[in-house]
């Protein structure tokens, strides 16, 4: 591996709730990236198919046993991904096709087994010759998500060797909990995706200080919705009715260096590719001053270990 890299940020609006169509218009866009030399792609929280911005907006959803949400939650089982999938293998050849590094948030359907009914908010690292390197599912679904996704596990809770470096990854609100984090950083990442629905102004907070914390390059991704991919299951707030342009969620994906400083500067309200070339010979030197998983872990007197066990 070579001491630059070219990256790309996927600022981009799902198809939304339309899982081929979704995935024809993420392979493009990795074409579209890869092209542009390109040798590592991210795409933000569940863009496979569409981040569920309704727990936000809609009126009346959480009513027990109401037919719209159950309707819409049905609609979503179906258009999900699952791993073991033709969809999978679309994006797995893509990469390998353009020999690029992709990483990309979807909606997961589990295969057979302990919890094949339920969703899952994840992530999936697929390297340059289209392997998957690493599957991560969120652990721990975000207040209203909860109606939405089931909790994830520890077994992705690395960073995975790719042809683009060490590449790790954390969903949303995950940059919170501190055991998640550390888990990261002594994994050795050298490129962290930070996956957002939008990447609000908390969220540059998250994402800057764990590239600080952690001494490593975060491509902080979100995605575009406007209110007119709301779903017509159930009712949007009345300011919003008459205005289907109207974004819902409105972007807001950067990169950030290691040491907590903007490289590409917040984008917001566009569907775009914005592309960076990171001088990887910064991590050390940022690493001279803090090394969480060094100098200042103190083994000595904390104790850490994840259960990397993925249920059956």
């Amino acid at each position: 591996m070579s001491d630059s890299l070219r990256v790309a940020l996927i600022q981009a609006r799902p198809v939304y709730y339309d899982l081929d169509a979704c995935v024809a218009k993420a392979v493009a866009l990795i074409a579209e990236a890869a092209g542009k030399g390109a040798q590592l792609a991210a795409l933000g929280e569940t863009f496979l198919p569409g981040y569920p911005a309704w727990l936000d907006y809609a009126i009346d959803y959480a009513r027990w046993d109401h037919p719209p949400t159950k309707q819409l939650y049905a609609r979503l089982v179906a258009n999900s991904l699952a791993i073991a999938s033709p969809q999978m293998r679309q994006l797995r050849d893509c990469a390998a096709r353009h020999g690029i590094v992709l990483v990309i948030g979807f909606n997961e359907k589990a295969g057979p087994g302990r919890g094949n009914r339920s969703l899952y908010n994840s992530v999936v690292i697929i390297d340059s010759d289209g392997a998957i390197a690493n599957h991560h599912r969120k652990l721990r679904p975000t207040y209203t998500e909860q109606l939405v996704w089931a909790q994830g596990d520890g077994a992705g809770l690395n960073a995975a060797a790719t042809a683009a470096g060490r590449v790790g990854a954390l969903i949303c609100w995950e940059h919170w909990m501190p055991h998640a984090r550390q888990a990261l950083h002594i994994s050795d990442e050298t490129i962290h995706i930070a996956l957002w629905p939008a990447v609000k102004e908390i969220h540059h907070l998250a994402s800057r200080h764990y590239a600080f914390e952690g001494r490593t390059f975060v491509l902080a991704v979100g995605n575009i919705m406007p209110a007119a991919d709301f779903p017509p299951e159930l009712s949007l707030p009345p300011d919003l009715l008459d205005r289907p342009e109207a974004l819902l969620l409105n972007g807001g994906s950067a990169v950030i260096a290691p040491d907590g400083e903007y490289l590409v500067e917040p984008v917001y309200a566009e569907e775009t590719i914005r592309y960076a070339d990171l001088d990887l010979g910064l991590i050390a030197q940022e690493q001279m001053t803090l090394d969480v998983t060094g100098g200042y872990a103190r083994d000595d007197i904390f104790k850490f270990a994840v259960n990397r066990q993925r249920p059956d």
